[in-house]
């Protein structure tokens, strides 16, 4: 975990060690085949989700606004079924995203989340809070950006929206990236990429992350420490995010929160060994 430093919670970096890695970030490459191979992580992990539900369902209730989760690369709204039955268990109106297979940033989908989060907005006449997981979550943080006065907050798993078009042969999943480009919509300009690390200055922006994440380096998946930005360490994988205790505790406690008292992340005590130190 980024090292916490006074007046941070934990899971919440000091803001020079955030810099620090912000500096160093572009040495990191994609993570080791032998973090590949544990990948395999994820299968355990979501039979452990099963068999810590009645914890999950013990997480703070929600009040009801809906939460739009977006699935990773390569994934359908089925990959997110079981943190979004979770999500619903607690009390939130919880949706997927109803575009099939996350395929990258194809007209389709860039013109699809944009138009399934106002829907929902204008829908429910509340704020949609934003779970995207992997590149899920790149799209997300661009829809938000987008339409900020519909989104209550964002959270993004594993989502490495800190990498530029031209470096996606940096993860693990590039081949798989490279074979669905023939779909994707071409940048207009070169600092298309750019702007998707920029932070979201309009609502609050949590980032789970893992170090031993196989697909993506966690150093393209933090967010700039700001007044409403944090970065929160899990152990596990990154194809089990979406699964992981670890991760949905986390999330249950960020959706939790008054829309207009937003505080960093502080682990249930009872659960504190779940998260980095």
């Amino acid at each position: 975990m980024v090292t916490s430093c006074g007046g941070h919670a934990a899971g919440s970096p000091c803001r020079h060690d955030t810099l620090a890695v912000v500096e160093s970030e572009r040495a990191a490459g994609a993570p080791s085949l032998a973090l590949l191979a544990l990948e395999m992580r994820a299968w355990p992990e979501l039979a452990l989700f099963f068999a810590a539900w009645p914890i999950l369902l013990t997480q703070p209730r929600g009040d009801g606004h809906p939460v739009l989760v977006l699935p990773p690369f390569g994934a359908t709204d089925a990959y997110t079924s079981p943190l979004r039955a979770v999500v619903r268990a607690l009390g939130y109106s919880s949706h997927g995203w109803k575009l099939g297979q996350n395929l990258g940033p194809t007209a389709a989908i860039l013109d699809g989340v944009p138009r399934r989060l106002a829907e929902l907005h204008e829908r429910t006449g509340r704020r949609v809070s934003v779970v995207g997981w992997s590149a899920g979550g790149i799209i997300g943080r661009e829809a938000a950006r987008l339409h900020p006065d519909a989104v209550r907050q964002v959270i993004t798993l594993g989502s490495p929206f800190r990498l530029l078009i031209d470096e996606r042969y940096k993860t693990n999943a590039a081949f798989f990236y490279r074979i669905a480009e023939r779909w994707h919509v071409p940048p207009s300009e070169p600092i298309q990429r750019s702007e998707y690390r920029q932070p979201l200055l309009d609502v609050p922006a949590t980032a789970i992350y893992t170090r031993t994440d196989g697909v993506a380096s966690w150093q393209w998946c933090l967010e700039d420490d700001g007044p409403r930005a944090e970065n929160i360490e899990v152990y596990g994988s990154h194809c089990g995010l979406g699964h992981n205790p670890a991760v949905v505790v986390a999330i249950a406690d960020r959706l939790a929160q008054p829309e207009a008292e937003w505080k960093p992340f502080t682990p249930p005590r009872a659960l504190r060994h779940l998260y980095p130190h």
